[in-house]
């Protein structure tokens, strides 16, 4: 929660409230330039900042599956080390043994009596405990090796999963110094030019939202789990992008079309990248409403394309849930693949 809470201090509605904040600037380095040229690079950098917040939802994925991975061979070590310290006690009983027999074995000490009847009773007995003893330490040698074996997978482990948790965390350091940006450029702005791009902003933000209504209600060409996830990500038209989030108020990328499949029946993991491993490759020209487009390498972003050159999308930091044109490019991504689950 408090992740998310960092996050939404730097989307759209507190960059909003920035830019209407009282400030001013006589020497506004911005003076030369227009409102919608700023807006440009604050999109920009808020793409930006997506695409590797994006990237870090495939670290924290990842650095998932290794947790659980060294969980089971934290286990595996656990019950190895139980098993083995049964056998050291079984071992050590069959070494005490062997000592109070003095310097001769039983074996030989019944070769050597007087009584012929009782070697060969005895003699039987003695080799099946022998066996056994033998069985006995095989089974700690072969444990012994087994736990030192795991001791280096589980140190590999741990080193794997400490490496992905700092691959993580610098990942969304740099998302953050992205958004950093966009509010420097807005802080530069003064009271006037602040009010104007609030304005553009709040302007361009309604006309989406009443395009892909208008939109929403005319989708065609999808049966099925399709139709049943584009259903779901229609209802979520409007709603707010927010790193790391899957609903119902805001959302990520990934976490939308993830939620959104859920829906359907299918589920799928909270990363764009990890998505595009699932279901079957499609070309570009077979496109159909319900497939997932993906954009970036590494990939870094993902729709669901809707049909008529249209995808759906959580777009970036400062955007909302919407209807847009689907092309080869998505900001400075580049179409890379779709799939049909």
């Amino acid at each position: 929660m408090q992740r998310r809470t960092r996050w939404v201090a730097l989307t759209s509605a507190a960059l909003l409230a920035t830019i209407i904040s009282p400030f001013t600037s006589s020497n506004s380095v911005f003076a030369a330039q227009s409102i919608q040229a700023v807006q440009a690079q604050v999109t920009a950098l808020q793409i930006q900042a997506s695409a590797i917040a994006e990237s870090a939802q495939q670290s924290q994925v990842e650095l998932n599956n290794l947790q659980r991975s060294l969980s089971s061979v934290q286990s595996k070590d656990s019950a190895q080390s139980a098993s083995i310290q049964s056998l050291k006690k079984a071992v050590g009983q069959i070494a005490a043994e062997e000592y109070k027999g003095g310097a001769l074995s039983q074996g030989m000490s019944l070769l050597f009596s007087s009584d012929p009847t009782l070697y060969m009773n005895s003699a039987q007995s003695l080799s099946i405990v022998e066996s056994r003893n033998s069985i006995k330490l095989r089974q700690f040698a072969s444990a012994d090796q087994q736990l030192k074996a795991t001791a280096l997978t589980l140190s590999d482990q741990v080193a794997l999963v400490a490496k992905a948790r700092a691959k993580y965390v610098a990942e969304e350091a740099a998302a953050q110094a992205k958004l950093a940006q966009a509010e420097k450029l807005l802080n530069s702005l003064n009271k006037a030019e602040r009010a104007r791009l609030a304005a553009l902003q709040a302007s361009e933000d309604n006309q989406y939202q009443a395009t892909s209504l208008a939109l929403s209600k005319g989708v065609t060409g999808a049966t099925g789990a399709e139709a049943a996830a584009l259903k779901f990500a229609v209802n979520q038209l409007g709603s707010r992008y927010m790193f790391g989030a899957a609903g119902m108020v805001y959302w990520d990328c990934s976490g939308l079309t993830m939620r959104a499949f859920g829906a359907a029946g299918i589920a799928l993991p909270h990363s764009a990248a990890a998505q595009s491993g699932y279901g079957k490759p499609i070309p570009l020209n077979q496109i159909r409403p319900g497939d997932l487009v993906f954009f970036g390498r590494p990939i870094s972003h993902v729709g669901i394309y809707f049909g008529g050159g249209r995808m759906l999308d959580a777009p970036h930091s400062g955007a909302r849930v919407r209807i847009e044109s689907f092309g080869s490019w998505f900001g400075g991504e580049k179409f890379v693949a779709a799939r049909r689950l």
